[in-house]
C-alpha cells in the first residue's frame, strides 16, 4: 500500500522575482505529483503539500538544499491519502495577510518574539506572570485552543492589528503567542513588540509541533488545518472536546464547510444535523440551487467565496424546524 504524508511549513526569506518563482515552483510540485496550497511572496513561502512519502522527501530535500529555505522546519504527518485534490501555488503580497497599510513596519526576519520549543512552552504557560494568546481566527479557536488562552474575535488574521488595544491590560505580562504552525505568530509577535509589549514569545512550530513533541497537553479540542482533514487530534495526554454543534448544541468535534458554496461557512456540526441539513449550516443554505453534494466529510474543493461572513443571525437553525 502506498504511503502518504502531509507537510506543513513556512519560511520568511527574501525571494527575488517571487512571481516567476511561484510559476516555476508549481511546475516542480506537479512533477512530483504533489497536491496542496502554497503562497509565495517577496517575503517568503507558506505552504501545505501532500503526496507520497518519496515525493515529500524529495520536496523537503530540495528546499533544504536551497540556502534561502535551509532553515525550514517541516511538520510532517503520515496520512492514509493525499490531503488535497489539486496543486496551487500563488503569488501574493504577503505570505500571511497582516491587514497593515504598511506591512513593512514589521519584518519577522529582523525582529519577532522569542521562540519557545514545545517543552519550554509547556513549562511556562501556567505561570502567574504569563498570558497565552491565540492569534488565530474565530472558526479555528472555536474548535480547539489551549486551556485558559485569551482569544480574539477576528474573522481573519488581517483583523489582528485592530485588536491590539484590547490586549493593553497584559502589557506587564509575558505574552505567549501560538497558532497552527507558527507563521501567524511571527507577525503577531513582531507587531506586539512594535506596539510596546516588551516580553513576547511564540510557540515554535505551533500547535502541530506541540502535539508531536509535548503530547499536546492542555490543548483542548482539535486543531483546525487548511486541508481536507479540516481538523486533527493534538492532545494525547488529557484530551477533551470543547466545541458544540452550531445547529443543536450537542457536543461535537466535527468541523465542516457549509455545502452552499456561496456561504462556505466553517462551522461545527454533529452527524445527525449534517444528515438533516445535507451538510448545510441553515435551511436557507440547504435550499440553495448551487448546494454541493454532502458526502459526510464537509470538505469541498475551495471556491472563491468569503468564509465566516456575518450572516448567521439571518439563518434558520435546525432547532427551529424540528
Amino acid at each position: 500500500m502506498e504511503k502518504y504524508q502531509t507537510l506543513l511549513y513556512y519560511r520568511y526569506s527574501t525571494i527575488a522575482h517571487a512571481e516567476q518563482f511561484a510559476a516555476d515552483h508549481l511546475k516542480f510540485c506537479k512533477q512530483l505529483n504533489l497536491v496542496g496550497r502554497i503562497i509565495v511572496a517577496d517575503e517568503g513561502l507558506n505552504g501545505t503539500v501532500s503526496g507520497t512519502t518519496e515525493s515529500c522527501k524529495t520536496y523537503m530535500d530540495t528546499l533544504h538544499a536551497d540556502p534561502r529555505f535551509a532553515g525550514i522546519d517541516f511538520k510532517v504527518d503520515d496520512v492514509t491519502e493525499p490531503s488535497f485534490v489539486k496543486m496551487h501555488v500563488r503569488y501574493k503580497s504577503e505570505i500571511v495577510h497582516s491587514g497593515l497599510r504598511d506591512p513593512g513596519i514589521i519584518n519577522p526576519q529582523q525582529k519577532t518574539g522569542k521562540h519557545l520549543d514545545p517543552k519550554d512552552f509547556l513549562e511556562m504557560k501556567d505561570r502567574d506572570d504569563v498570558v497565552i494568546l491565540d492569534v488565530r481566527s474565530n472558526y479555528e479557536h472555536s474548535v480547539g485552543r489551549f486551556k485558559n488562552a485569551v482569544t480574539l474575535d477576528i474573522e481573519n488574521f488581517r483583523d489582528f492589528p485592530a485588536k491590539i488595544n484590547e490586549l493593553a491590560q497584559y502589557k506587564d505580562k509575558k505574552i505567549l503567542t501560538y497558532c497552527t504552525g507558527g507563521i501567524k505568530c511571527e507577525k503577531a509577535s513582531a507587531l506586539l513588540l512594535h506596539e510596546g509589549f516588551t516580553d513576547v514569545y511564540q510557540l515554535h512550530g505551533g500547535i502541530i509541533k506541540y502535539g508531536k513533541e509535548a503530547g499536546g497537553q492542555d490543548f483542548e479540542g482539535k486543531c483546525y488545518v487548511f486541508d481536507n482533514r479540516l481538523t486533527v487530534d493534538v492532545n494525547a495526554v488529557n484530551p477533551v472536546v470543547i466545541s458544540t454543534c452550531y445547529n443543536c448544541g450537542t457536543t461535537t468535534a466535527k468541523m465542516i464547510n457549509c455545502a452552499n458554496p456561496e456561504c462556505n461557512e466553517h462551522f461545527t456540526q454533529c452527524d445527525e444535523c449534517g444528515t438533516k441539513l445535507d451538510g448545510c449550516c441553515s435551511v436557507e443554505c440547504q435550499q440553495h440551487p448551487r448546494k454541493r453534494i454532502y458526502d459526510g466529510t464537509g470538505y469541498y474543493v475551495k471556491v472563491p467565496q468569503p468564509v465566516n461572513s456575518n450572516k448567521k443571525h439571518q439563518k434558520t437553525s435546525l432547532s427551529s424546524i424540528d
